[in-house]
């Protein structure tokens, strides 16, 4: 046991919580993981990686000359449609590649990530362990203890200090900059909506290209069946589906690269004078505010930019960067100068520009690996997607979802049924209700670029709180990708009434739920907090709580991770009997991405030693997934054995102070309590020891177990028998404290989980009791009840209904 180190009593409201002791475990706080600095040793690995992340990040961007040069010259731009404005066009997309992609998360963004973890939410949680930004009051000064939980320089400047300050004071800041998260987080759903019936319908439009004489009714046919097939093989897992993915993609590349070259050769080499941004000036010059408006058009060409960002865990920022400044990079400038030099000769093939430009002798193959490109974008997202709504859930803003692993070696993949089914009903929607790219592509480049203004702004704050940068460097950062930036996204949102508004709408709805499940979460934890049972009350009702205690243990599940909940107080009020040993399991989430099994349970004691109430906080971070442990109750018993073990040689925990008795925590590793010497367990079969162990259980509740096991041979699993290894030296104290919980543990484990029904107060305002009555209602009825998001065998699950009056 390591040196124990007492936590403060402070959150992010200034309300007490427990305290933490450190065992077996090191602080690295201010140590940053550096997966991606450059060496040699790490070289091979990286490019393995960055072959590897073809398929999974580049999708949708190597698609993108599908379809750019045609949504650029629709509208009024079709009256300028010159070999000068071709010119021009290309000098914008040239630019807007180099500066996006390549300048500000290639060689910037990359490098705020959360220890590995990159996005939108990987951001916010960032944020949020540097500043009390967070609107949900279940912080604790234990989680600045975990190891993942800090790093960056140790001192703050004081503007950066002053900023912090003026965010934390104002609450209605801080709800403002969530609205923002949640936004950008609607924005990336959306992209999962929009994103496979734009690849899709963009790949299957060769078919008409190749005069095969089908209509467009029928092609749209054959694009959802390709997008019915896609949602219906999700359920197989990413690591199946994608198995090809980064060779289809690579050969995408190459080819699109050959066929720019060939184009550029052949029709018009002088189109490398492009390059240089005089011929962006000279456009502007002649298309006026015709251009200007056409940059919605070009902001398609760097469309899936911000997967590069999001989906930095799967990989790390070297790989990406090496992949997408060596390869493809390269490959799409090529591509875009090829096509610009064929079309500045052929200018009638504009709206069929990438097909048209294909030479005849490899069309058939370079169709074939675009449909297949267009899956992989398409799958892309999807995952994207799933991903984010888990990290959306585990930060307490979804309701809660069926999240299902794929893969026993790639942690982060993942598939959520619900999504999955209600993604394939929206875009399918999208795609017979528009089946016009240049729409969709309108409604597609809005959502990107919102998402890219976010994540600037959500940037600049972390150079300001989290790198201790000076606020000039922030607000240079903001400024200059904000004006270009903006200059996109103000010409994005002149196209809502031709399709923008899809994407408006889709974000906007997402960004509603979020919200509410939020705001209807938020309320009723503080309803929890200022309602919970005072300690006062509990010393007074003695060790035997004033009732009648019956053996077994029974965990009481509650959000709260201090006090104890008010649905206590009530179980006891309305039966008769309570357990021998109590155990208050609080399961929460942390704003960092991954919480280590050794860091997992935070164990502490509720009350004076003869209560036998305990606590147990169970921390997960927003990537991890909560899957069904069947080793959870032996790890508990294991955790509270050592924990009582420890207790008794500590001096600061054998204080009998009445402030103390909710306040001192211990983070128990999983790895010393399975080696530990506190308790001997033995391996027996569970329906062997159902008849085996002597308890007051009646008999009818025990043929009601034997039943359940005989129908569902699968729950049957191995328990845990232990005892109390023969020690002269152990205090008799400690040792029957030990024995008590070894009997209540073979007497059985029952859960006790509060049944809520969340009202607004009557005098509330008409927009709260809509937001709480009808929207939030309507989400906990429809979403997963918490018995089965925990994890909780029914068999054992006592159910005890409150109202809460928010």
């Amino acid at each position: 046991m390591n040196q124990i180190d007492m936590d403060r009593n402070e959150d992010s409201n200034n309300l007490p919580t427990p305290g933490a002791v450190g065992l077996g475990q090191e602080s690295s706080r201010g140590k940053r993981k550096l997966t991606s600095k450059f060496s040699l040793e790490n070289l091979p690995g990286a490019l393995v990686l960055a072959y590897q992340s073809f398929g999974v990040v580049y999708g949708d961007l190597s698609t993108s000359p599908l379809y750019v040069y045609r949504s650029i010259f629709v509208g009024k731009l079709q009256n300028h449609q010159t070999s000068d404005a071709i010119f021009g066009a290309f000098s914008l997309i040239f630019w807007t590649l180099t500066l996006i992609p390549l300048l500000k998360y290639v060689f910037m963004l990359l490098s705020a990530d959360d220890n590995g973890e990159g996005g939108t939410f990987a951001l916010y949680s960032l944020l949020c362990r540097h500043a009390k930004f967070s609107l949900l009051p279940n912080q604790q000064a234990a989680d600045e203890e975990l190891s993942a939980y800090k790093y960056g320089p140790s001192g703050q400047s004081s503007t950066s200090l002053a900023l912090k300050r003026f965010l934390e004071k104002h609450k209605k800041l801080r709800t403002l900059l969530l609205l923002v998260v949640l936004l950008g987080a609607g924005m990336v759903i959306g992209d999962g909506v929009i994103t496979p019936a734009i690849s899709v319908l963009s790949s299957v439009s060769g078919l008409e290209a190749a005069g095969t004489n089908l209509t467009q009714g029928e092609v749209l046919f054959i694009a959802c069946i390709i997008l019915v097939g896609l949602f219906a093989l999700q359920h197989v897992g990413t690591q199946k589906v994608g198995f090809f993915f980064a060779p289809i993609i690579f050969l995408w590349l190459i080819s699109i690269f050959s066929v720019g070259l060939y184009n550029t050769i052949r029709w018009n080499p002088k189109i490398v004078l492009a390059l240089s941004p005089h011929y962006i000036i000279k456009f502007f010059s002649q298309t006026g505010i015709d251009g200007w408006i056409s940059l919605g058009g070009v902001l398609l060409s760097i469309t899936g930019t911000e997967a590069m960002f999001a989906d930095l865990g799967h990989f790390n920022a070297l790989s990406i960067r090496i992949a997408f400044a060596f390869i493809v990079y390269p490959c799409l400038v090529m591509q875009y100068m090829g096509q610009a030099a064929f079309l500045s000769k052929n200018i009638s093939s504009i709206p069929n520009s990438f097909y048209a430009s294909v030479p005849d002798s490899v069309f058939w193959p370079v169709f074939i690996l675009a449909t297949l490109a267009a899956i992989v974008a398409s799958q892309a997202i999807i995952s994207a997607t799933f991903s984010i709504v888990k990290q959306c859930n585990a930060l307490s803003c979804f309701p809660r979802v069926k999240v299902v692993h794929t893969s026993k070696h790639i942690h982060g993949q993942i598939y959520i049924p619900e999504i999955n089914w209600i993604l394939m009903i929206l875009t399918l929607a999208i795609a017979i209700g528009f089946h016009d790219i240049t729409t969709i592509g309108n409604a597609y480049g809005l959502a990107c670029m919102s998402v890219m203004f976010i994540t600037t702004f959500l940037m600049a704050l972390v150079i300001v709180c989290v790198w201790q940068r000076s606020t000039v460097l922030a607000a240079a950062f903001l400024l200059f990708f904000w004006f270009i930036e903006g200059a996109y996204l103000l010409a994005a949102y002149t196209k809502v009434p031709q399709g923008g508004w899809v994407s408006l709408v889709l974000s906007l709805f997402f960004m509603f739920i979020l919200f509410i499940w939020h705001y209807g979460t938020r309320k009723k934890y503080n309803f929890d907090l200022y309602n919970k049972v005072p300690m006062k009350w509990i010393l007074g009702l003695g060790p035997s709580l004033g009732i009648v205690r019956v053996p077994g243990i029974g965990l009481v599940y509650s959000e709260l991770a201090t006090g104890v909940p008010a649905i206590f107080s009530h179980f006891i009020t309305n039966l008769p009997a309570f357990h021998n040993v109590l155990v208050f399991v609080c399961v929460k989430s942390v704003p960092v991405p991954y919480v280590s099994p050794e860091e997992r349970f935070l164990i502490g004691r509720i009350g004076p030693r003869p209560y036998r109430m305990y606590r147990c906080i169970v921390r997960y971070g927003y990537k991890d997934l909560q899957k069904d442990d069947e080793n959870f109750e032996n790890l508990l018993i294991l955790s509270i054995a050592e924990f009582i073990q420890m207790e008794a040689v500590e001096p600061q925990f054998s204080s009998t102070d009445t402030a103390s008795y909710d306040g001192r925590m211990a983070v128990i590793s999983s790895r010393s309590v399975q080696s530990s010497s506190t308790l001997i367990a033995s391996e027996t079969e569970d329906f062997g020891s159902i008849n085996s162990i002597q308890s007051s259980k009646s008999l009818t509740l025990q043929s009601l177990r034997s039943a359940y096991g005989d129908e569902n041979p699968q729950v049957r699993r191995r328990q845990l028998r232990f005892q109390v290894p023969h020690n002269p030296r152990m205090d008799p104290v400690v040792r029957e404290e030990l024995l008590d919980l070894i009997r209540a543990k073979e007497a059985g484990v029952a859960y006790i989980l509060g049944h809520s029904y969340v009202k607004a107060r009557r005098s509330s305002s008409f927009l709260k009791k809509f937001v709480i009555d009808i929207g939030y209602s309507f989400l906990r009825k429809n979403c997963r009840g918490p018995a089965v998001a925990l994890h909780i065998p029914h068999i054992s699950l006592i159910e005890v209904g409150m109202i809460y009056h928010v």
